[in-house]
């Protein structure tokens, strides 16, 4: 590619002045030094090319001399080795050392240009990956999922811990709270990034295939069963197998499941042979696995095989403080996204977000935020491009607040929002007949908080009383 630096290393002068002038007409920025010593000390000075020529036989400083040197300081750089007495034992030993390839002397011009194209596009490629690694570990990172309240800042704490082990670990959590982007955090920060996170949603794979899926089936196992195939299990092999919605598991698979993680070996379909496998599970789910074991719907042998470490996702109701903080990184992403200047929200909309409810979560909000760059036409976001549901909400809920403005003498905030929060769980309760997990449904909060909260008031001692 035009515009590259390449390197020329080589004691005879005349060669060094031919392959000079040939790449520069192919434009090349090209440097020529005399000598291996010259060439390692220009690498040492921090010199960087994408490609480095150099002759194998020279005084004093040889090719391999300079290949080892290019390749301890700049190890993404290129080396292509020019000799005359090239034997397979020379080139084995360049190719060891870090030589992309070698070319014998003397050469024609038209098989330096492909030799030389083919170097620089492998340094091309190479550059791109590690780009591409950087950037899915910075979009995983911890740093990087956004939250500054307490919970989250508890979350982050928790992984951060288990990231690099190879504990199974369950992550539980309202649908849209962020799920499988703390499950790819986990992946991408451990010792397993270099090999595949696999996601499977339990509840979206008809019962008749979620098994062949799992763990893969052998030619003839069944009708369409035309190959072998291997499974999610197999795919994912030194790296991390994603179970989301793992409450949605047909129970004869949730057997299979708990033996593939103690035995750490799954069966295909039709086979009669174990297959080792070496995989962190990652489950994730939005259901009360508690009260799924209590019906019968959910092994508690594989609940507790899954449940090693916990990481609870609040909901995003329950960490309001971090809703202007996603909400403006969403606002930068999708005003980049569609080339639009938008430089922030107006109060007033930041108000109204922070009165609704997000039964969506994270999700709602990220949706709620790219209709509204969709259809902003000035450079802040109004409230007329906020969806009409939302306006309405957040009146309603503005209209029944005990409060409409702090009195002069002041107020107990925390115990007033006590006697709202208690108020509104027993009447939750009273309408549902005392049956909590329906209860907590009306007051869109999960069935552990509503069991958190009313052992915090003592509400359920009063009902048994």
């Amino acid at each position: 590619m035009a515009g590259e630096r390449i390197l020329v290393v080589d004691d005879e002068v005349s060669l060094g002045q031919f392959l000079e002038i040939m790449l520069a007409q192919e434009g090349y920025e090209t440097t020529v030094v005399t000598g291996g010593q010259a060439a390692v000390e220009l690498i040492a000075a921090g010199e960087e090319f994408g490609l480095v020529m150099t002759d194998l036989k020279m005084p004093r400083v040889g090719g391999m001399d300079v290949l080892e040197a290019v390749k301890e300081r700049f190890p993404h750089t290129e080396v292509l080795i020019m000799t005359a007495f090239a034997t397979a034992d020379t080139a084995i030993e360049a190719m060891k050392k870090g030589a992309y390839d070698y070319i014998q002397k003397p050469f024609k011009v038209d098989e330096i240009r492909v030799v030389v194209e083919r170097g620089l596009a492998k340094r091309r490629l190479v550059r791109e990956n590690l780009a591409l690694k950087q950037q899915v570990q910075k979009r995983y990172s911890f740093h990087n999922i956004i939250g500054r309240s307490r919970p989250m800042q508890q979350v982050f704490q928790v992984i951060e811990r288990i990231a690099d082990t190879r504990t199974s670990v369950l992550v539980t959590g309202e649908s849209g709270t962020g799920k499988e982007l703390i499950a790819r955090a986990i992946h991408h920060n451990s010792r397993r990034t270099t090999n595949p996170i696999v996601t499977i949603n339990c509840g979206a794979i008809p019962e008749n295939l979620i098994e062949s899926e799992l763990f893969g089936h052998m030619k003839g196992a069944f009708t369409g069963a035309t190959s072998n195939k291997k499974g999610m299990f197999q795919a994912a092999d030194k790296g991390t197998l994603f179970l989301d919605e793992i409450g949605e598991l047909p129970m004869l698979l949730q057997v299979k499941l708990l033996r593939a993680l103690q035995e750490r070996s799954i069966r295909p379909v039709g086979a009669t042979h174990e297959v080792p496998v070496d995989v962190r599970v990652i489950a994730a789910t939005n259901q009360d696995l508690d009260v799924a074991i209590a019906e019968g719907r959910f092994r508690e042998d594989l609940y507790y095989r899954l449940n090693v470490i916990h990481v609870h996702i609040p909901p995003l109701r329950e960490r309001v403080e971090d809703v202007p903080l996603i909400a403006r990184h969403f606002l930068k992403r999708f005003a980049d996204d569609m080339g639009r200047v938008i430089d922030d929200f107006q109060p007033a909309v930041l108000e109204t977000l922070l009165r609704h409810r997000f039964p969506g979560n994270v999700r709602e909000l990220e949706n709620i935020v790219e209709r509204a760059v969709t259809f902003e036409t000035s450079n802040m976001v109004t409230l007329d491009s906020l969806p009409p549901n939302i306006l309405k909400g957040a009146a309603a809920l503005a209209e029944a607040s005990p409060l409409a403005e702090l009195p002069p003498e002041g107020l107990d905030l925390e115990g007033m929002l006590a006697e709202v929060e208690k108020r509104l769980l027993r009447q939750a309760l009273d309408r549902t007949d005392g049956n909590r997990t329906e209860a907590a449904k009306l007051l869109h909060i999960s069935f552990r908080s509503m069991r958190y909260k009313l052992d915090k008031y003592g509400i359920g001692e009063e009902r048994d009383g």
